[in-house]
């Protein structure tokens, strides 16, 4: 049992760990005739307390891991703060460059129930409140332009990318440069995050940055402000589109919905007036990064086999709708390429939830790289120089989750998980 639950432990509070069986063993080499000596160390799954070697499923949906959400969203979190203040490899003076935080929403296809602003209630009359079912869902379903949603989700990956040469074409004509003299003069630098409306339209949050030219994050130019980003992100996004298919002689073209929300960071815009802080900033984005359309509309976090599954499944009318037009025009050759099928659960869209442009700031894999030598250390595990150890190591799949008895065990052991982790660098944000 001890052993049983010092494996477990391991894995963080993982719930849907993955099954392995097969052996690594490591061998030192000679430097100097490259001879193989000793084993270091071997590693059977058999031998192991579980009878399989168990590794994290790394699931970034809160609805099917919760721990290995949890780590998901604190390296995002890191993520999206190095690059707004510095650290992990970036320079602090990032903080001095110009910043923004501008949301971007997808077109209407319909009148939808909402909790409006401007108005006391709803179009329906009723004042909904946030917990509410209706939100999001049609005021007239017949006439909801479903087809359209889908395949604008399919696209929101393509006119993002469209965006971002937009993007840097507005600036470089509010600077003065041509497009071909912009990269001597300065760099566009970007993180963002996908997130599902009531409605299950994807619209986008991202921190946008103007860097110095090159790749060491050099301070950009003087004429380079927060007001001239704003009004070059807000045109940028206005003139951006992507074509879409023909459909039944019906031609679809793709941009980003008139709700546009572009705000300087450190500014009393955000929140009710509450200083938009660079905490703030990667705070809210990273809450949205372990969630999916299941979150807010409703419906699956696993792809679908058969539009049958469907049936005994207790999802919206709207969420149904969604999920049967997404698998109807994945039926369509001229459609192939947009793989509606298989991202159906996803309402068409197959984006990543979190990307970024190279030189933002560090990566998620070198995060965990860090946190994994960490755990190392902890663990007082020896570290060979790469040069001097050969490994030779062969796994097999052999399921995933745990049995009930280790189920058990690993949620007594919780707590103590959880307070292992957030001692950690990346949880703790070490430089």
């Amino acid at each position: 049992m001890p052993a049983l639950a010092r494996q477990l432990s391991g894995l963080g509070g993982c719930t849907r760990p993955i099954r392995l069986t097969g052996q690594r063993t490591e061998h030192h080499i000679d430097r100097s005739t490259g001879e193989i000596g000793n084993v270091l160390r071997h590693l059977d799954s058999a031998e192991l307390p579980a009878g399989h070697l168990l590794t994290r499923c790394n699931n970034r949906r809160a609805t099917r891991c919760r721990a290995c959400a949890e780590t998901y969203r604190r390296d995002t979190y890191h993520l999206i703060t190095a690059g707004l203040r510095g650290g992990k490899n970036v320079p602090e003076h990032v903080a001095s460059h110009p910043r923004v935080f501008a949301t971007f929403t997808a077109p209407s296809f319909g009148p939808v129930h909402n909790r409006p602003t401007t108005r006391p209630a709803c179009r329906c009359g009723i004042r909904h409140d946030q917990a509410d079912e209706q939100l999001g869902t049609p005021l007239h379903p017949d006439v909801y332009d479903y087809e359209a949603a889908v395949l604008w989700n399919a696209h929101a990956g393509a006119l993002w990318r469209r965006f971002t040469i937009h993007l840097r074409r507005e600036i470089a004509k509010r600077a003065g440069l041509t497009q071909r003299a912009f990269p001597h003069h300065a760099r566009v630098s970007f993180a963002k995050v996908a997130e599902y409306q009531k409605r299950g339209a994807v619209h986008f949050h991202a921190v946008i940055r103007l860097d110095g030219p090159g790749d060491d994050h050099t301070s950009p130019p003087a004429w380079a402000t927060p007001d001239l980003l704003t009004d070059a992100v807000r045109a940028a996004a206005a003139t951006a589109g992507v074509p879409g298919p023909v459909i039944d002689g019906r031609a679809h073209t793709f941009t980003f919905g008139p709700q546009l929300d572009v705000r300087t960071i450190r500014s009393a815009a955000f929140d009710s007036g509450t200083e938009l802080t660079d905490q703030a900033v990667a705070a809210y984005i990273a809450k949205y990064a372990t969630k999916g359309a299941e979150t807010a509309t409703g419906t699956l976090d696993r792809p679908l086999r058969f539009l049958a599954e469907l049936a005994p499944l207790g999802l919206t009318d709207h969420a149904r709708r969604l999920i049967r037009t997404a698998w109807t025009l994945g039926a369509r050759r001229d459609l192939e390429h947009l793989r509606l099928r298989a991202w159906a659960h996803m309402l068409g869209f197959r984006g990543h939830f979190s990307t970024k442009s190279r030189r933002y700031s560090t990566t998620l894999t070198a995060l965990r790289d860090a946190r994994t030598d960490w755990r190392r250390t902890q663990n007082g595990e020896p570290h060979h120089p790469e040069e001097t150890t050969l490994v030779l190591a062969h796994w097999a799949y052999a399921g995933s989750g745990l049995a009930p008895a280790e189920a058990w065990l690993s949620a007594t052991l919780a707590p103590a998980s959880a307070e292992g982790t957030s001692r950690s660098p990346s949880s703790e944000g070490g430089r």
